[in-house]
């Protein structure tokens, strides 16, 4: 079941997917989708750079589905292109709307009016920030937000040997229990971006606030290139959410040295 929200035009912003889901988590995928409603003629770019991987996160939905399904957890993601608007920047920041993303200048968002990027902002960022908001208020049970993403394998004509990035901001509970199991890949925190990069955005807006246990999952492209690799490495992923999990739950309530994490986990705080 999906259920979506549009703007005037039916254009849909922003869908939630399996929203009966019974898991903890609630997944987020910002960078679902490289679509730019007609108005915007692609933004002045070619066909090629505008579904290229500045305008989205190839691989990350389907990845981020099948996570889902896995699950059973709630899937919130954004339909339009992050070059139109990035729904995991705050509508102050310069690269919400950027004029140069990578090696690539962005010829419909060059010189915006303020007027210009706040009507940008109600129209793509609020509708996904509200159905968000709306999803982790509704859940039945205090809820683990989970971000999955993927960055391309040669970024400013440097290759990244990364394979897959598990990230935070102030709140490493989730991310340091995912480390401590993940195998099989070259895993690294906060990398290939980092809090400093401004990537954190919705972990800091969504979780961090409500000290809800959060983490965001970057993953190398070339990794998700087809469905099949997006299965697999989809149920990777939940192993470790699910391992990572299991092993914060089962930290000690009384004695030891994680007896405050271990509190604070059942009680849904971050402090």
């Amino acid at each position: 079941m999906i259920k979506t929200a549009a703007t005037s035009s039916l254009d849909p912003v922003v869908q939630v997917i399996n929203p009966e889901g019974l898991h903890e988590v609630v997944l987020v995928c910002e960078h679902a989708s490289a679509y730019i409603p007609p108005n915007f003629n692609d933004l002045g770019l070619d066909k090629q750079t505008a579904t290229s991987h500045i305008a989205w996160d190839p691989g990350a939905l389907e990845t981020a589905k099948a996570m889902s399904k896995h699950l059973n957890a709630v899937l919130v993601a954004g339909c339009v292109s992050r070059l139109v608007y990035d729904c995991n920047r705050p509508p102050e920041a310069p690269s919400a709307m950027p004029d140069v993303s990578e090696i690539y200048t962005v010829p419909g968002n060059q010189g915006l009016s303020d007027q210009a990027r706040r009507a940008r902002a109600e129209t793509y960022y609020r509708p996904f920030e509200q159905a968000l908001k709306e999803t982790l208020s509704n859940h039945e049970k205090p809820p683990v937000v989970v971000t999955v993403h993927s960055f391309t394998p040669t970024f400013l004509r440097q290759k990244r040997d990364v394979e897959i990035g598990i990230l935070h901001d102030e709140d490493a509970r989730l991310a340091d229990a995912v480390l401590s199991i993940a195998s099989g890949y070259d895993v690294r925190r906060n990398q290939p971006y980092g809090p400093e990069d401004g990537v954190t955005h919705t972990l800091r807006r969504h979780a961090l606030r409500k000290n809800l246990l959060n983490v965001m999952i970057e993953v190398r492209n070339d990794l998700i290139a087809s469905p099949d690799a997006c299965s697999r490495m989809a149920k990777t992923l939940s192993l470790w959410v699910e391992q990572a999990l299991t092993t914060l739950r089962a930290l000690p309530e009384k004695g030891g040295a994680h007896d405050s994490s271990a509190r604070l986990y059942r009680l849904g705080r971050y402090l």
